[in-house]
């Protein structure tokens, strides 16, 4: 998928073909570029990538790189051992005094509750240590001829509603609101963003907020 393509769809269904052209191809790209980011926020699980993660040595606080949308997974030590998943309830009762205990290789990681880009690991990171992980990434801005990667072409349609529903929603002199709604409703339904969405800060996890960290 090239977002070229996609303002040549976006055009005819805005019936913006000829000129004087209400919108110019960087402004149409701009919208493409914001609609894959809304895309992503939606659904994460589409621009997910495995990814080195680094920690911060003398901590159990960690966080997923600056361009993630949110934590999916933590895998293993870098060419180390595997890490496993656990709950609040679980590091207390294994190891009541995990939050001041001497650093070593991470066994466990633990979801932050109300911050989707930040983790626990027991025991505390020593230095250099990196973690294998998964996180969706923040889509860059693309010109009219990159590839978008990691989002199938299967997204175009959607891609493309999206586009529409940005641009029908910023223009002052041409604004539909009505017609704007419908395409925001085809992109989120098409997305199936009820059933996908994944509370990562959901309580029953056993997450953990970092003030609870002394």
């Amino acid at each position: 998928m090239i977002l070229n393509d996609v303002i040549t769809e976006v055009r005819r269904i805005l019936q913006d073909t000829n000129s004087p052209q209400r919108y110019s191809d960087t402004i149409l790209v701009g919208f493409a570029n914001q609609a894959l980011k809304r895309i992503a926020v939606l659904r994460p699980d589409l621009f997910a990538i495995i990814a080195e993660i680094p920690t911060t040595q003398g901590s159990v606080v960690q966080s997923t790189p600056a361009d993630s949308i949110r934590l999916i997974e933590i895998y293993s030590v870098k060419n180390g051992n595997g890490i496993i998943e656990t709950n609040r309830e679980a590091l207390d009762q294994a190891y009541p005094t995990w939050m001041n205990d001497p650093e070593g290789a991470a066994v466990n990681f633990m979801r932050h509750v109300r911050n989707a880009n930040k983790f626990f690991i027991y025991p505390k990171a020593p230095a250099n240590q990196i973690l294998i992980g998964e996180y969706s990434q923040t889509p860059p801005d693309y010109d009219g001829t990159t590839a978008v990667a990691l989002l199938p072409d299967a997204y175009f349609p959607v891609v493309v509603d999206a586009t529409v529903f940005i641009a029908e929603s910023v223009d002052n002199e041409h604004v539909n609101s009505q017609r704007a709604q419908l395409f925001q409703q085809s992109f989120t339904q098409a997305l199936g963003v009820a059933a996908q969405s994944r509370a990562i800060t959901d309580p029953e996890r056993g997450g953990l907020d970092e003030e609870d960290v002394t």
